[in-house]
């Protein structure tokens, strides 16, 4: 696999001179994003994925709903739709994607909307939801067309941007360079005990700007709740007699690997592509390994996977369990919320959405 990315060294060079290009015409105004009058939020990456974004947005939710009517724009990637569609509870994984389904399951209150076209969606959504009083922008960092007050960009901890290169040789989607449109760096999926020294390090890498603020987050871990039928277990430690079968659709199912092995948990695990949309044929091959398994016995998945799997008549019959996660800051969590907050606040508009045509400027 390294010798087919170094082969495609090319490839990457001539991928960064047109996402380069892209970028300065916007850096330049020749091209225009559009901006909107209430405080937008997003949440991207630098890189394809794996930093935990869907774990993010819902912390940005939790923290931002208790005050404000809040609504997340995803693109909804794996639908089989098209369009704008505001999530609903019965909606299905066709409908939006696997992410966006999750956020309305866990805050059914919040509104949730997909569409591909970013200018678009907030269009649609401000028409359906006049009273939305701020908006996060799911993995759309790279989304220029639109210009967010408010830019959180993520770099996982064990795989940062500094130690990347561009598609197809590495898995940047632009140059490093980009982390200077962030208002704030989140560095994700940091060990719990991450000392101060380390730190020190990674900031070094990153260098910020002045102006930019620099953030630790990790993942914590919390009950595992079946699928189907079954019973609630109040953290992973409670699977110690269990053979598992883990199956994960996610682009690094590393960190759940990782709190299995430290739980000294007997597990076996299938991979499936991030976002992979799951078959009977899958199934088949799950239900076969699952069948060798002693009488004690689980199926484990992701909370995103969950939402797929769930999709499928043939799972209602298998013990498939999801682990909840959640994020939280090392140290400089008061902080952080502050400065989220704060912008939200000062930036908050009561007044009443204008016609489509008024409704962005360039």
């Amino acid at each position: 696999m390294k010798l087919i990315r170094y082969i495609l060294f090319p490839l990457s060079i001539l991928y960064g001179l047109i996402t380069g290009l892209r970028n300065l015409l916007y850096n330049c105004k020749i091209m225009k994003g559009a901006k909107f009058d209430i405080p937008i939020i997003s949440v991207g990456n630098l890189s394809t994925g794996g930093t935990g974004k869907s774990p993010h947005v819902e912390y940005l939710v939790k923290l931002l709903s208790k005050e404000y009517n809040m609504a997340t724009l995803s693109r909804g990637y794996g639908r089989s739709k098209s369009g704008f569609h505001l999530v609903q509870a019965n909606s299905t994984v066709k409908d939006c994607g696997d992410e966006p389904l999750q956020f309305k399951h866990k805050f059914p209150n919040a509104t949730i909307a997909v569409h591909k076209d970013r200018v678009n969606g907030i269009i649609e959504l401000l028409r359906y939801k006049p009273q939305i009083d701020c908006v996060i922008l799911d993995d759309a960092f790279q989304h220029r067309s639109i210009v967010p007050g408010f830019s959180i960009l993520l770099t996982e901890y064990s795989r940062p941007y500094y130690k990347d290169w561009m598609l197809p040789t590495g898995n940047l989607r632009e140059w490093a360079i980009g982390r200077s449109r962030a208002t704030t760096i989140l560095v994700t999926k940091c060990p719990e005990n991450l000392s101060k020294a380390d730190r020190a390090l990674v900031l070094k890498k990153i260098n910020p700007a002045i102006e930019q603020t620099v953030y630790f987050s990790s993942f914590r871990y919390g009950r595992v709740i079946p699928l189907n039928k079954g019973n609630l277990y109040d953290s992973i430690a409670q699977l110690r007699d269990f053979e598992i079968l883990l199956i994960t659709g996610i682009a690094n199912p590393q960190p759940i690997i990782d709190k299995l092995n430290s739980e000294e948990l007997n597990f076996k695990h299938i991979r499936f592509p991030d976002h992979h949309r799951f078959s009977s044929k899958d199934i088949k091959k799950i239900r076969k390994l699952f069948d060798t398994f002693d009488d004690k016995k689980l199926i484990l998945s992701t909370e995103k996977d969950a939402q797929r799997l769930k999709a499928l008549k043939e799972t209602t019959d298998l013990p498939i369990n999801y682990v909840e996660i959640e994020v939280f800051l090392l140290d400089d969590g008061v902080k952080f919320n502050n400065e989220i907050e704060d912008y939200v606040r000062q930036h908050k508009t009561d007044s009443t959405i204008p016609e489509e045509s008024d409704q962005f400027r360039t």
